[in-house]
């Protein structure tokens, strides 16, 4: 009884603080390496420089779910079964559902599961957090310790065998989504140089839609690079610093981010990375490139609309998140197959990707590369006609990676962040010989099914 009751508290508290953000809202305002917007310009294009075999980056992102969550017991893939408890057992991890329960997924969870001791974490601390996205439902004990099911994720396995999985991609931080579609749209979230945006605002929307009255301001949370952690001590979520978005404007690579839908009490404006950037919400690209809702990506793609750069946000009940349903794997696979039937399949690269790790056992210790992080390993597959047949990547990535790999496809220059010093994605892709024919996936969920549902209004995660 105590879980369907913590699972109506999530409903619960996701309605009200959505509806009562959203009310509001009329008075917003402005094998790798360890280690203010411009405005728009020319006509878009969907065209790779000369010698570029790629002329389309989606990047699919889910929701929560650790390496060893999905893919424990992948032939090849650096997975594990057991895992450390913080007295020194080792227990087995069970193999359960992919719709469970929530865990701590803040950056309070990721310091008590990393347990670090001089530097490293212990990967020991995973029996100590709570249940709700910030712990606060009671003990979890050893509900973190599970795999799921390999039968409920088939068309995940499916396209790790036939494509590329990458085991050793880590968060740039470990914190939850609010940071993690900032990171993949920027590669970190650095305000300053001693300063970085960690956890979630304390209002919803995300963004320059949240809440902000002269009573009442919306504020963001920072982690210091002496790692001070301030609470609701930051700016309000509306930025102007320099995204993907900015170079691939000023080459004029065309983009599009899909997300659910943006009317009035709806869930579009939140978990939606755009929406905190002041240039992109501000202007005609909050109308041209911000697309709601999401499953119009399944009929521009037939219709030969595919930008040059899409990001993919979910529905919550299709986003893999634990108090989701088991629709996810389904719904990634329906834009896969719609691209693989296209004729954009043979110039396309698809990157699904989990955006954090959701509180879930890992066993590789994060390197811990500057004050941010690396976070913990999530999983990401590379689907491309040039991806490298059944090939493991063990090459350490971050977020930073995909990014890398869309600005050296275009020649765009670098942000000026992580992109520097990640490992791009490119030793996932063969570009010698011909492109492969798409085998479609089999899903449980039909296409129908998607651009019929009915969306469910609520954020894509819970904290």
């Amino acid at each position: 009884m105590r879980n369907l009751r913590l699972g109506r508290v999530e409903r619960v508290f996701w309605s009200v603080s959505l509806l009562g953000a959203l009310a509001a809202a009329g008075c917003g305002g402005g094998g790798g390496g360890s280690s203010p917007g411009a405005p728009p310009v020319t006509r878009p294009t969907a065209t790779p420089p000369a010698g570029a075999k790629i002329a389309h980056v989606v990047i699919i992102i889910q929701e929560n779910r650790s390496f060893d969550n999905l893919f424990a017991t992948f032939p090849g893939a650096d997975g594990a079964t057991t895992g450390k408890t913080h007295d020194g057992k080792i227990v087995k991890l069970v193999k359960s559902k992919l719709a469970s329960l929530d865990l701590n997924h803040m950056h309070s969870g990721f310091l008590t599961e990393c347990d670090m001791q001089g530097g490293v974490c212990k990967m020991d601390g995973f029996d100590q957090i709570g249940f709700g996205a910030s712990g606060q439902n009671g003990p979890a004990g050893l509900y973190p310790y599970r795999y799921v099911d390999p039968a409920q994720i088939a068309p995940y396995w499916t396209m790790a065998k036939q494509y590329a999985l990458a085991d050793h991609l880590f968060q740039t931080q470990g914190s939850g989504s609010f940071t993690a579609h900032q990171d993949l749209i920027r590669g970190n979230t650095e305000i300053n140089d001693t300063e970085s945006l960690i956890d979630s605002p304390s209002r919803g929307p995300w963004g320059c839609d949240a809440l902000h009255t002269k009573k009442i301001r919306t504020k963001t949370s920072l982690l210091t690079n002496t790692g001070e952690y301030l609470f609701n001590k930051g700016p309000f979520p509306c930025f102007s610093y320099t995204t993907l978005r900015d170079l691939l404007d000023a080459k004029g690579v065309s983009w599009r981010y899909y997300v659910p839908p943006l009317e009035q009490g709806s869930s579009g404006y939140l978990w939606n990375a755009f929406d905190a950037i002041r240039p992109v919400r501000y202007s005609s690209e909050w109308t041209d490139n911000v697309i709601s809702p999401e499953t119009k990506v399944l009929s521009d793609v037939a219709a030969g609309k595919l930008a040059g750069v899409t990001w993919v946000i979910p529905d919550s009940q299709n986003s893999d998140h634990p108090l989701g349903t088991d629709t996810g794997p389904s719904w990634v696979s329906q834009v896969v197959n719609a691209i693989g039937k296209s004729p954009a399949w043979n110039t396309t690269a698809i990157v699904i990707v989990w955006d954090d790790w959701g509180g879930f056992y890992d066993h590789v210790p994060p390197p811990q590369l500057d004050y941010q992080g690396l976070g913990f390993r999530v999983p990401m597959l590379i689907v491309s006609p040039y991806a490298k047949p059944g090939y493991i990547s063990h090459t350490q990535y971050e977020f930073a990676s995909i990014l890398k790999f869309v600005e050296d496809n275009w020649h765009l220059g670098r942000i000026g962040g992580n992109d520097e010093r990640a490992a791009s994605i490119i030793d996932c892709f063969d570009f010698k010989g011909q492109p492969r024919s798409f085998v479609p996936l089999h899903t449980e969920y039909s296409r129908a099914f998607f651009e019929r549902q009915r969306p469910s209004g609520r954020p894509v995660d819970s904290e």
